[in-house]
């Protein structure tokens, strides 16, 4: 008798809470892990088309680094529709106004372009200093060094 593969589906996958602290955390390889989590490709039963990930909770966004010039090189860019609407904002500012958003958008270039992409990236939970109000569901703090 020949085995089959087994795939997870959407409602036998059992979701954890992953706490992540950010306090002198290179950005991208913070953000690697969170996408790791985020997508359950640290589980046995990872199936590419199915969303099986954690949740992800970061604390501590606005103590993040990056490695070499990129403190004052990296830019972040949106347009408005309109004509000259192109906004330029270094990483600086962009620490100084919304830390949460630059883990957010690091972490969701690492996740697929599509609906399940977009639906993974609704489990991550970014907050700029050391509290979160995500305490009922007893996350599990790991180590993105390791």
């Amino acid at each position: 008798m020949k085995k089959s593969t087994q795939f997870a589906k959407a409602g036998e996958v059992e979701r954890k809470w992953v706490l992540i602290d950010a306090e002198g955390a290179t950005l991208g390889r913070l953000a690697t892990t969170a996408a790791m989590y985020l997508r359950g490709k640290n589980k046995p039963q990872f199936t590419p088309n199915a969303d099986t990930g954690d949740f992800v909770v970061v604390v501590n966004a606005d103590k993040v680094i990056l490695t070499g010039n990129k403190m004052d090189q990296k830019r972040y860019c949106r347009h408005s529709g309109y004509l000259g609407g192109l906004k330029f904002e270094s990483f600086k500012e962009a620490m100084e106004k919304h830390p949460e958003r630059v883990i957010e958008h690091a972490v969701k270039g690492m996740l697929p372009k599509s609906t399940l992409g977009r639906a993974q990236g609704m489990k991550l939970k970014v907050y700029a200093g050391p509290e979160h109000p995500h305490a009922a569901q007893n996350p599990v703090k790991i180590d993105w060094r390791a």
